[in-house]
Order: structure tokens, then C-alpha cells, then sequence
């Protein structure tokens, strides 16, 4: 029995190298002479870097200018063979390095992300995948371009402050002393939604209020997309709005127009990235899972992804989750074979959060003697 282990992250409690960890336990325990296979998935958010190190990348650590100016250390990851780098934003610019409050949420920029992208340059890499989510800025991912070399200057030639607070400032865009390896490199932006840059479903209404913004600050941020799309378009031709450019506070948005950029579905690349395709041929049973697997996982999230691939090939999926809210019937479209929570092991949401691993684990072990 070969069976490949490739869960997402149970949010708040395991990452998803301790969560493959317990199902590997469990299904030891049911399976002891097993080759088991442990390769955590995730979304394109949170959880991209550490499923690239899990399948091999080199982790690395740089200092850099933290959402609110202060320094931080912030993990990216290189395959030094490939000249692949895998950077996420949650990393430098993440909304936990910033107290969510309305002057931080008109203040908190990209810079830190772009600091990394540079150190992903400076290492040899042509190749560079951003995965987005957790983010602390509504800033368009302007504060990234401007530590790669872009300039925001306002009516009276003067660079505007950093933050999506200031966009309204700005007059003019410069790119001239834009870092022109953005021109070679691919840039690869692994979004795992569909919001727009501006408007009610734009990145300032849905994501800025979890960042610290009131309304007043909602409109003057959303009033700051619009008005840089607007400069945008009229100085390069290029919209800069579209399906996922809200994404991370906008920060696909003017990467779209400044460098060689694409917004791509974030379960797809980091499913490219980390070689799936490959381990599922190796496998006569997948499991896997995430914290809540709930009607929002069935449209898209990664263990449905992991599922689908699974099932296409016409190997049988097993899922494991911290809660699971959806039926075994709309489990069983996606090649799902037995399903088990670890609440319902444990009896309840809180005994199960106590202690994940080992509910987890326990949860694993069920649902495969319920093959």
C-alpha cells in the first residue's frame, strides 16, 4: 500500500507538515507496512512557502521592513537548480506584524515583499512565485514595486508616503529606475480568490475592515485603488483591475502593468510547484484534509483539489479535517471514499483544538477502517 499524505494547514492549530505528520501516524496504525508519502498542499495563501520547503526548496531568512516600518525576519525559499523562488507576502507584510487599527490600516505597505523579491533576484532566480494571502496592506502592491525602484510622487514632484492611505496623493507613476530584471523574470501571483481591485467587492470593502479599517478609511483606501488604476491605465494603457488583482490588498494589481506577471489560481501552481502529479501516479490511496472543510472548500479549496486530481486518475480519497460541514454525498462527487472529523472523534470543536495531533491522528485511523 502506497499512500500519499497531502493536507492544506488546519488554520490556528497544525501547520500542514505536523498536519500530514498525525495522518501519517493514523494511518500507520491501520496500515503498519505502508509506504507513506508526506506532501503538504496548499492554496496559493499561507501555508505556500512551507509546503515548497516540504517538497524540497531551501528555506532562507531576510531582514526586512515589516508592514509598519519595523524589521522583521521573513522566510522565502529558493531551488537554487531550477532558479525557483517561492515568497509569501503573509511573511513581510502580514496583518499578525501589525495591530489592526485604522491608522495602521491606511498605513501598512508592501515594501517587505518587495525586499524579498529583490533578495530572490540577487540569488539567481527567473522563476518567482508569490503566494498571497494574510496580508496586512491595502497598498496595490506598491510598496513592493518602490523597494524594486518605482516611484509615487504627487502634484509637487515629492515621493508620497507609503500605505494604500496615501494613494489618493499620487500624480504620476515613474518607473524608470524600475529594477529591470521584473522585465525577465516570471512572476507568478498564486491568488486563491476572485475579488477585484476596487468596488464593493474590491480589495478595501471585503479584506481592509479585517486589517483595522473603519469605513471612512474603507472609502479613502478604495477611493485610492480607483484613482491609481485610473493613472495606470492612463499612462500605460494597462487595467490593472480584474478577477483576483484584489487579492493581498491589490498587490497583483500593479505587478500586472510594471512587471512580467501573471495572477494564477493558487491551488493549480503550488500543486505544479511541489510535483503532484508525480506522487499521485505513485499512489494507491490519498488522504487528506484541512481545519474546516465546509461548502467553501468544495469550490475550489486545496484538499478538493488534492481530491479532484485523485479521483481523475482513479485513486480513492480519503479526508480528514478538523470539522467537516459538507455531506459524504458531496464528498463522494470528488472520489471521496470515507470522511472523519476530528471533533467527532474527539466529541466536541474544543477537545479536538486542545489537542490537534492527536485527534487528528485518531480521526485518520477511522476513516480508514471505514473503507
Amino acid at each position: 500500500m502506497r499512500i500519499l499524505i497531502a493536507p492544506d494547514k488546519f488554520k490556528g492549530t497544525l501547520t500542514g507538515v505536523e498536519a500530514a505528520a498525525a495522518m501519517s501516524e493514523g494511518a500507520l496504525r491501520v496500515y503498519p507496512d505502508a509506504v507513506v508519502t508526506a506532501l503538504p498542499v496548499a492554496d496559493g495563501g499561507e501555508g505556500t512557502l512551507a509546503a515548497a520547503v516540504a517538497a524540497g526548496f531551501q528555506e532562507r531568512i531576510n531582514a526586512v521592513v515589516g508592514p509598519i516600518i519595523k524589521p522583521v525576519g521573513a522566510a522565502w525559499a529558493l531551488d537554487p537548480d531550477a532558479h525557483v523562488a517561492v515568497i509569501e507576502t503573509a511573511q513581510a507584510s502580514g496583518y499578525l506584524l501589525a495591530e489592526p487599527t485604522v491608522d495602521n490600516a491606511l498605513r501598512a505597505h508592501s515594501y517587505g515583499s518587495g525586499q524579498l523579491i529583490a533578495a530572490a533576484l540577487d540569488a539567481g532566480a527567473t522563476e518567482i512565485v508569490i503566494g498571497l494571502g494574510g496580508s496586512a496592506m491595502t497598498d496595490a502592491g506598491t510598496g513592493a514595486l518602490r523597494a524594486l525602484g518605482l516611484k509615487l510622487v504627487d502634484a509637487h514632484g515629492n515621493l508620497v508616503p507609503l500605505g494604500g492611505g496615501s494613494l489618493l496623493e499620487v500624480a504620476a507613476v515613474d518607473a524608470s529606475g524600475l529594477d529591470p530584471r521584473l522585465a525577465a523574470a516570471r512572476i507568478r501571483l498564486a491568488v486563491d480568490v476572485d475579488n477585484p481591485l476596487f468596488g464593493f467587492t474590491g480589495a478595501a470593502h471585503v479584506f481592509a475592515p479585517q486589517k483595522g479599517a473603519d469605513a471612512d478609511a474603507v472609502e479613502r483606501l478604495d477611493a485610492g485603488l480607483r484613482h491609481l488604476a485610473s493613472l495606470v491605465r492612463a499612462g500605460t494603457g494597462v487595467d490593472i483591475d480584474g478577477p483576483g488583482a484584489g487579492a493581498a490588498g491589490g498587490f497583483p494589481s500593479m505587478f500586472t502593468a510594471y512587471a512580467n506577471a501573471s495572477i494564477e489560481r493558487g491551488f493549480d501552481l503550488v500543486a505544479e510547484l511541489i510535483g503532484l502529479d508525480a506522487a499521485l501516479a505513485d499512489a494507491d490511496l490519498v488522504i487528506t484534509g484541512e481545519g474546516f472543510l465546509d461548502a467553501q472548500s468544495l469550490a475550489g479549496k486545496a484538499p478538493i483539489g488534492v481530491a479532484d486530481a485523485a479521483h481523475a486518475r482513479g485513486v480513492p480519497v480519503v479526508v480528514v479535517a478538523g470539522q467537516i460541514s459538507v455531506t459524504a454525498a458531496q464528498l463522494a462527487a470528488h472520489g471521496v471514499v470515507s470522511a472523519v472529523s476530528a471533533a467527532d472523534v474527539a466529541r466536541s470543536a474544543e477537545a479536538a483544538l486542545a489537542n490537534a495531533a492527536r485527534y487528528t491522528a485518531l480521526a485518520t485511523a477511522e476513516a480508514l477502517n471505514g473503507i
